[in-house]
């Protein structure tokens, strides 16, 4: 079977996960050498110094708490020549037009970037949505750790309502998808550093 007959099986997998449920867990969306390859361009950002502790909140209102958040990010540029970044790009790009076709969601682009939680390192429960600004529609994690373990840790843990919640062992080529407004989430901590690709389609904002 063909990549890209692989990859349309999985977007159509995501686009009916995220209309039934507003959640889409699908492994091994990229080829096992393409989360080699994004993994491998976001070691040499770091080596070259691109990573920066990230913060929570907004503008004026950024800071960086260590409890809360304790991953260091780089942002992905779109223009990045790399061929793992634009192989990656093209995927997502494909994603966003299906869903746009199914949802009717109005998805104009992709933000996102690589994030680094050392061992150890969590981010705190949470909503990926501003209270200011509701263009981040879905949100999406794509892992590229290499031989991850249930004994590893690390699990995403999204929080569905009445007591029920959704985890993810961040195995390396699994892409998680979930409705940025609806559900609070969380990242766990792990006995060992774990690399992911993180972002957010993004709808024009509707508040004023």
């Amino acid at each position: 079977m063909s990549a890209a007959v692989v990859l349309s099986s999985a977007v159509e997998r995501i686009c009916t996960g995220i209309a039934e449920r507003g959640i889409a867990a699908e492994p091994n969306f990229l080829p096992a050498s393409a989360i080699a390859s994004l993994a491998a361009h976001a070691r040499q950002q770091d080596v070259a110094g691109e990573f920066h502790a990230a913060a929570i909140g907004r503008e004026t209102h950024r800071v960086e708490q260590r409890a809360i958040r304790g991953d260091r990010i780089a942002w992905l540029d779109e223009a990045d020549p790399s061929p793992a970044v634009q192989s990656a790009w093209r995927a997502l790009s494909e994603l966003r037009l299906a869903l746009n076709a199914a949802l009717l969601l109005g998805l104009f682009a992709f933000e996102g970037h690589y994030a680094i939680y050392p061992r150890g390192a969590v981010y705190r429960r949470h909503r990926d949505r501003f209270r200011d600004d509701d263009a981040r529609m879905l949100s999406c994690v794509l892992y590229l750790n290499r031989d991850w373990a249930a004994s590893d840790g690390g699990l995403l843990r999204i929080h569905i309502g009445g007591g029920e919640r959704c985890e993810v062992l961040q195995i390396g080529g699994t892409l998680v998808c979930f409705l940025s407004e609806h559900f609070e989430h969380e990242v766990l901590a792990a006995t060992r550093e774990r690399l992911a690709l993180t972002g957010w389609f993004r709808r024009r904002a509707l508040s004023a």
